[in-house]
């Protein structure tokens, strides 16, 4: 029998009622024929109020206990929704991660998955169970302690197990019916896409839509597992298909642009008048490295004397304050004159596979833009996509501006 894997998030599983109606999409699985391995997140708003009793408990509690606690949220879950499926007379059984089981790295909070093995599972199939996963947990072999992969975990969870088990594709249920042009709220006359090639959605995923977290995205590109992202608050009798993440020679009709993304997650940060030599990229951003900082769109503007550069780069909002200071000390040895900054900055970028064999995609954007007065201060480019920085009032216009410039308002 061919076999399927679905993935619940917390909104979709808050409460008893849905989790019954979370049932009813399970079991409309069975009934079409598959053996079924659901994966479910924790009650939406529980893993918050687990980290707080963390934090409340210690401020300096230790990262393996934490995940002894929050990996508890999905416990729960998996235990209520086998209990649900088995009053509706369905074979069920709920797995944590520690019981089939999902080997992961010793790094508590961000572990990485390493092996599955899905022999137990294999087992419970043919016994005619739904095999009810706890996502976001796993276990470190040598240790024997319980790590979790971080948040949205479960939806790398679902889609390791999908590879895994050789599963035709893996649904992850969410509170939208699929993967937009960009975000709706922004741009009412956003389109659901039908198909996204694994190139996009990553893309997609890295640079501000939250529909995936983006290392699941790298595990179904990798193992090729089709997944499908599809609302769980439809009908269970009649829901949408959804959009389905599949590889790029599976989409007949390719827009050059796919989507719209956009991220408030930035700062910039310039340094003034840096003493050009070699070694000084390596000086600024080797510190940064170092304190898992990540570091994006970077511009190096040499000075008219060749004797000092000008160089901007953003990092992580949350990260600002303290790159900041780690490069403040650094003073000395990458000899900057000033260190200046700015958080009101929002990252857009276009995705498309389509940008491959299409010239002056990037253009035609910077020149709209600039027609709407929206001043650039950063651009990167890749294969399929490119990205700007500008000033965050003129995100909604930016994000509309190139929605239309490329006919997604049509698609």
């Amino acid at each position: 029998m061919p076999r399927l894997v679905m993935k619940f998030g917390g909104t979709s599983v808050a409460t008893v009622d849905r989790i019954r109606n979370v049932a009813r999409h399970v079991a409309r699985e069975v009934r079409a024929g598959y053996e079924v391995a659901v994966v479910v997140s924790a009650m939406s708003g529980k893993t918050n109020e687990l980290v707080a009793w963390c934090k409340e408990a210690s401020p300096l509690y230790a990262q393996s206990e934490y995940d002894a606690v929050v990996a508890s949220g999905e416990q729960v879950t998996s235990g209520l929704l086998a209990v649900v499926l088995n009053e509706m007379g369905l074979k069920a059984r709920s797995w944590q991660g520690w019981q089939i089981p999902i080997e992961t790295s010793d790094q508590h909070g961000s572990a990485r998955i390493q092996h599955i093995d899905g022999a137990r599972l294999d087992a419970g199939f043919k016994r005619g169970e739904v095999a009810v996963i706890a996502g976001f947990q796993g276990i470190h072999p040598e240790t024997g302690r319980v790590t979790t992969l971080g948040r949205g975990g479960s939806d790398t969870s679902a889609v390791a197990v999908a590879a895994a088990i050789g599963a035709e594709r893996c649904d992850i249920y969410t509170d939208v019916d699929g993967v937009y042009t960009t975000d709706p709220r922004v741009v009412p006359r956003a389109k659901r896409l039908e198909r996204v090639a694994f190139e996009e959605m990553l893309e997609m995923a890295s640079l501000g839509a939250k529909v995936l977290q983006v290392r699941s995205v790298e595990l179904a590109m990798v193992h090729r597992v089709p997944t499908t992202v599809r609302s769980s608050f439809d009908d269970p009798d009649d829901a949408r298909p959804g959009t389905l993440i599949c590889d790029e020679d599976d989409i007949v009709e390719q827009q050059i642009i796919t989507g719209i993304a956009f991220s408030k997650d930035e700062a910039q940060i310039t340094l003034r008048r840096v003493k050009d030599k070699p070694g000084i990229a390596a000086a600024i951003f080797g510190p940064l490295a170092d304190a898992n900082i990540n570091v994006d769109m970077i511009i190096q503007v040499v000075s008219g004397d060749g004797a000092a550069t000008d160089m901007t780069f953003t990092v992580p909002a949350a990260e600002y304050e303290r790159s900041r200071a780690i490069l403040d000390a650094q003073r000395h040895a990458v000899e900057f004159e000033r260190i200046e900054g700015a958080t009101d900055v929002v990252k857009v970028s276009a995705i498309g596979v389509g940008m491959r064999s299409h010239a002056g995609v990037a253009a035609k954007a910077f020149r709209a833009l600039a027609e709407k007065g929206i001043n650039i201060r950063a651009i990167t480019t890749s294969e399929i996509k490119f990205s700007v920085l500008i000033d965050a009032a003129y995100t909604e216009l930016a994000v509309r501006t190139l929605h239309s410039l490329y006919g997604l308002d049509k698609a």
